[in-house]
């Protein structure tokens, strides 16, 4: 025991590539009673105090231990859903991890020290503090480090191996505060939507109604959208359009009123306009404009922009990034952090690519001379750098989902070292009559960024022909439009996403679960964005509209670019609530609860709550004690005006939304 440590990761696939990276001689692999977790022995030289010893390395797979109430309080109809606000929570290792806990508290037995390799995020550190209760079992005397790392290159690793630091207790108590409140108001709603409403007829009967403090408020947001469309009322306007034809180039002029719903008042201004006859250039300006290239890479925007431009859903986004991840081929793609510290190597990095054939000579070209140091966003969780590529991968060595991400990341990266683009507006003003109309012109000079960052589109538009200032000329042509204003389109995921991230419902790790789980709840259902529905926007829109006033009644509310991938976001999905989605969001809404289960008010508290437990100014005791009070509120409201929930279910799942 005096020269050997254990160490544990969080998954077997970076168990494998520490013990590769950290052996100075051969590793021998053993088998441990789970099919998918083994552990290897190799030898190390840490720092002082351990020195040169044996190792250990083995995994666990997620989470060893789950918690439930004592068994009195586990039957649907064994007590009052209230009771479960104070019922006892026991924890334990759940069954399917027994030998992984096992196999940890036998090797603990022979280890001077536990070295914990979990990810380094809020719920990598509890999965820690459930490693180290699992090997102070089998040696009560162990020291306890956790290496802190953020990709599994392997100098990374070697330099995590030798810097190991403590496991934050701030941030453990935080998730045990939230998996405790997740049990215990996930468990109280469940049981009090499921029993009231199964009652109603057979439509519900079978149906377990699923509640959770992050997908209520997801699903409110689905359902806001909705009833925005639906409770649309088109409102026909009016605007005037001027056109010009100079130098065989026809000239569109745009009202500076932009449009107005009155079309007595349109025709009169429109009528002194053409008394006028003539119109006089009243500004010229031609000025260099830029395209600001990307902020270095965060996980809210690889799920962001992977629904747009990947065709697939966040949720397999980041699936297909954690295993980049494990492979080696990208950094950690949980992070906030949309700044990279002064002390990374981007060049570094950077040369691994040259070796591309798709963007290899553009990342040498920044080698060469034209790498700009990326923007700093405002962000930094201060554990992860931003998503980056770590190592140069073959695309023949992936599968297509995982080519489509790694080229999405490595882009991304290019883009965010590059220079701007840079163009030139022109803006020519003219007076018509007492009225203001004025065209823009773009002419794009370099496209820098936009050759390797293929995701972005920045087009120069028809070159405008020379004006002079002052000059009087009589318009080609003019004329009043019409048009009528269009409904917001169905909410899209990268929408959602953006509403979840300013609301602060979940995390950046948890937020295409919460997605997830309302479809597979069947509170939402997901369709392709119709293209005929966004035509018609985009038709009204050359009328000189961009949308309506308000819902009236609705609930509120090149080089490098070879074999380059579509933009095109024709296959993002919109988001459609399901009739008992409608129903569950409308019944809390119509109760006039200060705070609805439905919007994200309760769960934002809650999300800032833990962020003061790991600064350390409130404790775990009295957070869970200060959020369960307040949706204990709730919940009795709730009890007492159940049957406006039972109204709306009614309404919506049994009547299709008719009475």
């Amino acid at each position: 025991m005096a020269n050997r440590i254990l160490c544990v990761a969080e998954k077997p696939s970076i168990a494998k590539a520490v013990a590769n990276h950290l052996a100075n001689g051969p590793v021998t692999v053993k088998n441990t009673g789970n099919q998918y977790v083994k552990n290897y022995e190799f030898q190390f030289a840490f720092s002082q105090p351990w020195g040169s010893c044996s190792v250990t390395m083995t995994s666990v797979l997620g989470h060893l231990n789950g918690s439930d109430f004592e068994s009195e309080y586990r039957s649907w109809k064994s007590c009052p859903p209230e009771r479960l606000f104070e019922a006892r929570i026991i924890e334990t290792v759940d069954s399917d991890k027994e030998r992984i806990a096992r196999n940890i508290a036998q090797e603990a037995r022979r280890a001077k020290a536990l070295f914990i390799w979990t990810d380094c995020d809020r719920e990598g550190e509890y999965i820690g503090s459930e490693v180290r209760a699992a090997a102070i079992k089998g040696n009560t005397r162990l020291q306890v480090k956790r290496a802190r790392f953020s990709n599994t290159e392997r100098a990374h690793v070697r330099q995590a191996a030798m810097n190991p630091i403590d496991l934050d207790e701030k941030q453990v108590n935080a998730v045990a505060a939230r998996i405790e409140l997740d049990l215990r108001l996930g468990a109280c709603f469940t049981r009090f939507q499921t029993l009231s409403l199964q009652i109603m007829g057979p439509s519900l009967e079978d149906r377990i109604i699923s509640y959770g403090s992050c997908q209520f408020p997801t699903l409110g947001f689905v359902v806001d959208r909705y009833f925005r469309v639906k409770n649309f009322v088109p409102e026909q306007f009016w605007s005037i359009k001027v056109t010009h034809r100079r130098d065989d180039i026809d000239v569109t002029f745009l009202w500076r009123r932009h449009r107005l719903f009155d079309r007595m008042a349109v025709t009169v201004l429109f009528e002194r306009c053409l008394t006028a006859r003539t119109a006089r250039v009243s500004k010229l300006q031609k000025k260099p404009t830029s395209k600001w290239r990307p902020l270095p890479l965060t996980t809210v925007e690889l799920q962001k922009l992977g629904s747009m431009f990947l065709r697939m859903d966040s949720q397999r986004v980041m699936k297909i990034a954690e295993d980049l991840y494990t492979k080696g081929w990208i950094s950690y793609p949980r992070t906030e952090t949309d700044q990279f510290d002064k002390g990374i190597d981007l060049k570094k990095i950077m040369e691994k690519q040259v070796q591309s054939q798709i963007w290899g000579q553009y990342a040498q070209g920044l080698l060469d001379g034209a790498f700009k140091t990326p923007r700093a966003g405002r962000n930094n969780d201060q554990a992860h750098p931003p998503i980056h590529p770590v190592n140069f991968v073959a695309p023949n060595a992936l599968s297509d989902d995982e080519r489509r991400v790694y080229e999405f990341v490595v882009r991304r990266f290019l883009g965010c070292c590059s220079e701007d683009a840079k163009g030139e507006s022109t803006t020519i003003e003219i007076t018509y009559g007492d009225e203001g109309f004025h065209a823009n012109g773009l002419l794009v000079l370099q496209r820098n960024y936009l050759e390797v960052y293929t995701y972005d589109r920045w087009e120069s538009s028809q070159q405008l022909p020379t004006f002079i200032l002052n000059e009087a000329f009589e318009p080609t042509e003019a004329n009043i439009t019409d048009g009528e204003t269009g409904p917001p389109g169905y909410l899209t995921e990268p929408e959602l996403i953006s509403l979840m991230d300013a609301n602060g419902i979940g995390t950046d790790a948890t937020m295409a679960e919460h997605i997830a789980k309302i479809k597979e709840r069947m509170y939402v259902e997901t369709r392709p964005r119709s293209g005929a529905a966004r035509g018609a926007t985009e038709q009204i829109s050359t009328r000189g509209t961009r949308g309506g006033r308000g819902s009236r009644g609705g609930r509120g509310g090149g080089r490098g670019a070879a074999q380059a991938p579509s933009s095109g976001n024709s296959s993002v999905m919109e988001f459609i609530p399901t009739t008992l989605g409608t129903a569950l969001i409308e019944g809390y809404d119509n109760m006039g609860l200060a705070t609805s289960l439905g919007k994200p008010f309760l769960r934002k508290e809650m999300e800032a709550k833990m962020k003061e437990i790991c600064a350390g100014t409130k404790g775990r005791r009295e957070v869970v004690q200060e959020v369960l009070e307040g949706y204990r509120e709730v919940y009795v409201k709730a009890v007492a005006q159940v049957g406006l929930l039972r109204a709306a279910c009614t309404k919506y799942v049994f009547n299709n939304g008719n009475g």
